[in-house]
């Protein structure tokens, strides 16, 4: 089993988004598979810009990434069957990469792991940075860079992977509990946003489900990247029609 760690930086988060800067790399492996940026066929939103900081200017000249030389190898590395690829919320990265014509044959998403592995959600927040201080992972990487952000995934899957390890048994037992937890939709049980950030999803669905409605048709926008919400609030607002 070859395990791999990647992140994607994007155009933005909305269906039409493309992916802009790939970082790739192999478990216990120094160098990096791939760390690079490209062209993307649509613009960069502002919003984006504020975040990893890539703007046109550093893109123009580059390549599209599906016209790269690197490219055919690595959709043969995650299209692998022995391949697992890891991510953080890899719902997201997902839906970029099959917009680039990827389809990863077997992947580990650290955030579905981080909640799994809290059931009682003390930790408050399971973003990849926030794990990352609130868990002491040393590691010296430059956040929401595609590159420093697999370098915090991989010291955050390690320790996620230990903990697993001593509930479920071996490493690769673990690992396929792991591949299982990944596959299947996720549950939230509570909001942590918008005008009832804190309170839990059932109940909201009690007193305001036209608002979880009204949130249902904005996560349907991008169906591939929020299939948890969709069947979160799917879930729950289930028997409230007419509310």
């Amino acid at each position: 089993m070859r395990i791999i760690f990647f992140d994607t930086e994007t155009t933005g988060g909305a269906e039409h988004d493309r992916l802009i800067q790939l970082g790739v790399k192999e478990r216990g492996v120094e160098e990096p598979i791939v760390n690079a940026i490209y062209k993307p066929p649509v613009p960069i939103s502002f919003e984006s810009m504020a975040v990893h900081h890539i703007t046109e200017k550093m893109t123009a000249g580059k390549p599209l990434f599906t016209e790269t030389p690197e490219y055919e190898k690595i959709k043969n590395l995650f299209e692998h069957e022995d391949t697992v690829a890891v991510a953080h919320n890899v719902a997201f990265d997902l839906a970029m990469l099959s917009r680039e014509g990827i389809t990863p044959a077997q992947t580990i998403c650290t955030y579905k792991i981080a909640r799994a592995l809290d059931p009682d959600e003390k930790l408050g927040q399971y973003r990849l940075q926030y794990l990352r201080y609130l868990l002491g992972l040393e590691v010296e990487a430059l956040a929401h860079d595609a590159l420093g952000d697999v370098l915090v995934l991989e010291g955050l899957f390690e320790r996620l992977l230990a903990k697993m390890s001593a509930e479920v048994g071996t490493e690769e037992e673990s690992l396929q509990k792991m591949i299982e937890i990944s596959s299947r939709p996720m549950l939230f049980t509570t909001l942590r946003f918008g005008k009832h950030k804190g309170k839990r999803i059932e109940d909201v669905a009690r007193t305001d489900a036209s608002y979880l409605r009204w949130l249902l048709s904005e996560k349907k926008k991008d169906p591939a990247a929020e299939v948890d919400w969709i069947y979160t609030l799917e879930h729950y607002l289930a028997g409230t029609t007419g509310r």
